[in-house]
């Protein structure tokens, strides 16, 4: 499996000044491959070919600012953005309800604050510094110390108020024979409730609400913030929004990865070998809680939860399913109450929801 280790760059960094001009670079040949996709798009409705374009980019001034493994990327990355705009038309043509609007083609990024991904391959990561444990990136002076001994690529990602440098690697899988099977619902006040098969087991139960009480200070603060900007500057975002932004981000990712780890370390603890997790496709964009409970709700980034709950298990050799919980509030299993998809016809059950 491919894991990440990363590392934040902020404005205070001696690699700041480096990395963000690299990523301007990166912007510029971003924009003149898409124009010549969009060009060719808007002509004749159909992608260009990638060698074409190639042969169209290869020899200009932003392709050649960078590693030429490096650009050969970018526009690599472009292309599969292409790609998936086509596929997913094709989708939407024969399913539309599976979207939430008609896909749009890829847009340009803004000309002087723009900035773009930089990817760089294990070909452009020299292997002698990696050796001494130093992850150096080729024709630059960024240097990053690293664990891994291995990299299969290393990539820049720009955020609103700070670099992220990703490096992948890939990590082994455990293998278990464990029969026991374990459920996750997942709320607002109880974050994540797992229970088993198992008698005499005691439930996991994960609290949400210090991921609320983030959310309403984030809220709090931000509507304060752009309150000013509206009256004193008459702008919509700043430094310090952005910057107030990337620390919930951070916080609440953090207490993620806390409470996926605290899952599956019970789920090791208890022998479990099969993970079944609830979710219904667009819970966020239909559900109706009030007001309140509604912002609550949509501020929780359950998919991303989901997500780490499916590597870390995956890494330890615990199965993931992912399943349909339409109505399970309702139904009552004693009466024989059928389970419907959401969605569908609308049911009669036994119970009322209280």
């Amino acid at each position: 499996m491919k894991l990440v280790e990363r590392h934040v760059i902020t404005k205070s960094h001696y690699l700041w000044s480096e990395i963000d001009h690299k990523a301007f670079l990166s912007k510029n040949l971003f924009n003149l491959a898409n124009y010549y996709y969009r060009q060719y798009f808007f002509c004749d409705q159909k992608k260009l070919n990638f060698n074409e374009l190639y042969h169209k980019v290869s020899n200009t001034d932003d392709y050649q600012a960078l590693p030429t493994k490096v650009s050969k990327q970018i526009i690599k990355r472009l292309d599969k953005s292409w790609k998936s705009y086509f596929s997913a038309l094709r989708e939407w043509k024969k399913q539309s309800n599976k979207f939430l609007g008609k896909p749009k083609i890829p847009k340009y990024k803004h000309k002087s604050k723009g900035r773009n991904i930089l990817p760089y391959p294990d070909e452009s990561i020299y292997k002698k510094a990696l050796k001494k444990g130093i992850c150096h990136l080729s024709m630059s002076e960024i240097k990053i110390p690293t664990s891994q001994t291995e990299i299969i690529e290393a990539r820049i990602i720009p955020k609103s108020s700070c670099y992220l440098i990703e490096i992948v690697y890939e990590k082994q899988e455990e293998i278990t024979n464990n029969q026991q099977i374990a459920g996750v619902d997942l709320g607002v006040n109880n974050l994540i409730a797992v229970t088993t098969n198992q008698t005499g087991i005691s439930p996991l139960l994960i609290k949400g609400r210090p991921l609320k009480a983030i959310n309403t200070f984030y809220n709090k603060q931000r509507s304060c913030l752009q309150s000013q900007l509206k009256n004193n500057h008459n702008k919509s975002n700043s430094h310090r929004l952005k910057k107030l932004t990337h620390k919930r981000n951070c916080r609440v990712e953090n207490y993620l990865h806390t409470a996926s780890k605290r899952v599956i370390d019970w789920c090791i603890n208890n022998e479990i070998g099969t993970l079944i997790i609830g979710q219904n496709q667009t819970w966020k964009q239909e559900i109706k809680l009030g007001k309140k409970n509604n912002q609550q709700f949509v501020n929780i980034p359950h998919y991303r939860l989901i997500e780490m709950l499916r590597y870390k298990a995956q890494l330890r050799g615990i199965k993931v399913i992912i399943t349909e919980e339409s109505y399970t509030s309702q139904s009552s299993c004693l009466d024989g109450d059928d389970l419907p998809k959401d969605g569908e016809q609308k049911p009669e059950f036994s119970g009322k929801r209280v």
